[in-house]
């Protein structure tokens, strides 16, 4: 598991603030969007997502893809599939820790 923890390690990191969370959130809907779009209606300013967004790329969370002059970033699935699967065994070993609990308990 030490492996696999590596491996998700900075995914979770990069998960692990606010402004980076609501992009990918944003960036969930499927569509590529440009860091105009990804600041507007946003206090943060552009430099700031641009930072945040090369977070998330250096994570495997995200990619940019040229559109003519501009840059958009569409989300990669199969990070966010790696992520949740790692949870999914984190909480069946939760459930046989406190499946072993109970049994004991009730002896």
């Amino acid at each position: 598991m030490s492996g696999r923890r590596r491996s998700v390690a900075p995914l979770f990191a990069a998960l692990g603030d606010e402004t980076r969370l609501k992009l990918v959130d944003r960036l969930s809907g499927g569509q590529r969007l440009s860091i105009a779009e990804l600041t507007s209606g946003s206090d943060v300013t552009r430099q700031a997502i641009t930072k945040h967004l090369n977070v998330l790329a250096g994570a495997g969370l995200v990619h940019g893809v040229r559109r003519g002059r501009l840059r958009v970033f569409e989300i990669e699935p199969r990070r966010l599939r790696q992520a949740r699967r790692y949870l999914e065994l984190i909480s069946r070993q939760w459930d046989a820790a406190l499946a072993r609990l109970r049994s004991s308990m009730e002896r």
